[in-house]
Order: structure tokens, then sequence, then C-alpha cells
């Protein structure tokens, strides 16, 4: 069966956190976040345009619920820039936990996006860190590269992945969010909050059928 979009020149995928410390016994684990890095490398080889994020924070980093006396992991802060959960330590710059996925194709990404990188802001979209107005500068780049589409995927459904799509939608983007190639946190009714915000932005959600056929 041919696929019902049909990807150019002018698409991007954009394969989030593909990170050792968000698979099966990693530091802050996303369940079964190991079984779609093949899925995401047919994928990419359907991309003339493929972009990789990658978690990259400092030691210390405001995230962390061991940065903060007496707090614990999964509770929220009130921060400077606003609300923030607080996680377990992951993704230390030049640690195990930070590396992509050894099997992931990364040859097949012009750029690797390194996110979180500033002691005292989180960071969950590739476009915009979570004070609302520090940009990474890659709704510019896409733009310079003549993209018009987003297709996001991979780690987590509910954080990541739904705040960069949210972004790439508000910076002018037509913004796909390929539901199979993800994977969710799912805690509190997160999974179901981020959909019902993408959907009122007009994210839309597609199967990776639509695109492999």
């Amino acid at each position: 069966m041919p696929s019902a979009i049909s990807i150019n020149s002018e698409d991007v995928l954009l394969a989030i956190d593909l990170q050792a410390d968000f698979m099966p016994g990693g530091a802050l684990a996303v369940d079964r976040g190991d079984e779609i890095v093949s899925l995401v490398n047919r994928l990419a080889r359907r991309f003339e345009q493929v972009v990789v994020t990658q978690d990259w924070h400092p030691a210390g980093h405001v995230s962390f619920a061991s940065s903060h006396e007496g707090a614990q992991s999964f509770e929220t802060r009130r921060l400077a820039y606003g609300d923030q959960t607080l996680w377990p330590e992951h993704c230390v710059q030049g640690t195990r936990g930070a590396a992509l996925h050894p099997d992931l194709a990364v040859d097949c990404a012009f750029l690797i996006l390194r996110k979180g990188m500033h002691a005292g802001i989180d960071s969950y979209s590739a476009f915009v860190e979570a004070d609302g107005k520090t940009t990474t500068g890659l709704g510019a780049l896409l733009k310079a590269r003549g993209v018009r589409r987003v297709f996001a995927c991979v780690l987590a459904t509910d954080y990541c992945v739904a705040h960069s799509a949210l972004d790439a939608r508000a910076d002018g983007f037509a913004t796909f969010v390929i539901e199979d190639a993800c994977r969710a946190i799912d805690t509190n009714n997160s999974l179901s909050e981020a959909w019902a915000k993408m959907n009122a932005a007009e994210v839309w959600r597609i199967p990776s059928a639509e695109i492999l056929g």
C-alpha cells in the first residue's frame, strides 16, 4: 500500500532524545523505549533532512531533585522561570547515560542538537527552553534550509516530543507526531493532557505507515 504522505526536501524528521538514560534500566527510563530504534531508522532513511536531539545536562542541573535540598524526584518546584518537575539525575554531559542509542542511524542526521545545557534552565523542547524565550536556534536553521514540515518522534511523547511539536507549530511549521515511533512516560494524566494541547494547536497525529507505506 502506498504511503499517504509524500516526503520531500521541505520535510525534517526530528528524532528526540533516544539516549541510554531513557532506555529500560536507565536513570529515567521510558517503558519500551528501546523497541522503536529500528523504526526510527527506517523513517530517517525516508528523509533528506534529519535532526537528532540529545539531552545534555551539566552536573548539578536545576531540573535535578538532587540540586534542591530536601526535594524528591517527580515533585514540582516553583523556579525563576516557572513550575519545574524535578527529575532523577539523567543525561549528564559525558556520561554513559547521555549517550545516544548505539543502533541509532545518526549518520542520517545533518545535525545533533544538544539541549538542556544551561545549568539554570531546563529544556524539553528542541526549539525553545523552559523559560519560554531562550531559543536553541533550531527554528531559524530549519527555515534557512527550506523546511516547511516537521515530523517528530521518539522520547517521550508527553514531554520532549510534545513540547518540541508545540513549539514547531508556534514557529509556523506544519507539524506531525509519529505516534508509534514514540513512547510516553504518562504520569498523572500527562499523556492525555499533552495530546489535548497538541490537538488544540493542530499538531497532527499520524502512524509511521502514513510515511513508510
